[in-house]
């Protein structure tokens, strides 16, 4: 069997459903764009595909979706340059070079087009609900943004900033030294992770467990860790290495992990949601808290941070069950059309997709 990576390519952020869908597809030569309702087995038919060529050995790229922590949005398959994706909204897919490149495929075709109509109001009213309901979510995770936001301030108005400076140079040195490659970067952005119905979730194991060295960024907010990983990530691309650059799935403004697979290492915010501790050979902590904040900053603010910390842990609870409220009304909307789908078409489709897939991989071998 081939390696599985799985990841976010859009998340529901506190800017709102925010794409990194067209850094994932670039480079592709052939993307099969699924069209159709909630329910009509877009993600079961991506999730046998990929499990196919998994099975073929080959590598595969798995697409989550944030807002359904059992479907996926969308597979890829590097060595063939070929993907698979959800084309519907919130993440629509527009072609670049239609019918060469992308190809739309209408899982509509499967639905009984009377029946749905029978259920018009229904459809209409869930639809417009859940789209409602989101857009509450959004409103909720930008508040607790604005509380973050206090957060991060008192640890900023207490760096010392020439000894961040001197960290991040210290780590460039150790992790690029004089390495340099003559060719372009191929510079990929994902999300660590995402906020979705059953809260926060992320692949970190999956998307670092194979690199011999792992370095978790400790510290609180506002003490530099982003900027130091993007400046990581820009060296990286000037120095011409491959950068996965993972933004953070609450505000993608802000930069959570580094990989450069050339060079075998991963660093990464390990701070809560997603707080990792080392565990092998090759795992280093990064103290930024140590090396950077006036000591006794923690002390000194401690009834403010705590006051801020439970405001913001509120926020994040109430807009996580918005996320979870508009599960259950898709799932309401879904129940209409799955009782309304034909799914040999679904199955047809899935055919033909593989076939040409097929076709592909014979020409490359």
């Amino acid at each position: 069997m081939g390696t599985i990576r799985h990841y976010f390519a859009g998340g529901n952020t506190a800017r709102g459903f925010y794409s990194l869908y067209d850094s994932n597809l670039k480079g592709l030569d052939r993307l099969f764009i699924l069209k159709g309702g909630p329910g009509t087995g877009k993600s079961s038919l991506m999730k046998r595909v990929g499990e196919y060529w998994n099975q073929e050995g080959y590598y595969v790229e798995y697409l989550h979706c944030s807002s359904d922590n059992d479907s996926i949005d969308g597979i890829l398959i590097p060595a063939l340059k070929v993907g698979i994706v959800d084309g519907t909204a919130p993440h629509v897919i527009e072609p670049h070079v239609p019918g060469v490149v992308e190809e739309y495929v209408n899982l509509g075709e499967g639905w009984d087009a009377d029946l749905l109509r029978e259920n018009k109001e229904s459809i209409k009213e869930l639809t417009a609900k859940v789209s409602q309901t989101f857009e509450t979510a959004y409103s909720v995770f930008a508040e607790a943004l604005a509380v973050h936001d206090e957060w991060e301030e008192i640890f900023i108005n207490n760096m010392d900033f020439s000894k961040a400076d001197e960290l991040t140079n210290e780590l460039i040195e150790k992790l690029y030294g004089n390495v340099c490659l003559n060719k372009q970067a191929d510079v990929r952005d994902r999300f660590l992770g995402a906020a979705t119905p059953i809260g926060a979730v992320d692949f970190i194991p999956n998307l670092t467990g194979e690199l011999p060295h792992r370095y978790y960024i400790k510290g609180r907010p506002g003490s530099g860790k982003s900027t130091m990983l993007k400046k990581l990530a820009k060296e990286a691309e000037i120095r011409g290495l491959d950068v996965e650059i993972y933004h953070c799935g609450f505000d993608p403004h802000s930069i959570d992990m580094v990989i450069v697979r050339e060079l075998g290492w991963a660093i990464f915010d390990s701070t809560s949601p997603h707080e990792y501790f080392p565990e092998r050979d090759g795992d280093t902590t990064i103290d930024v808290y140590e090396r950077a904040i006036i000591p006794g900053t923690d002390e000194k603010y401690e009834t403010q941070i705590k006051d801020i910390s439970a405001r913001y842990k509120g926020k994040m609870n109430e807009a996580i069950s918005y996320l979870a409220k508009a599960k259950a009304l898709r799932d309401e909307l879904e129940a209409f059309y799955i009782k309304a789908m034909n799914f040999d078409v679904v199955d047809s489709k899935e055919s033909e997709i593989q076939e040409e897939i097929k076709g592909i991989a014979e020409k490359l071998n």
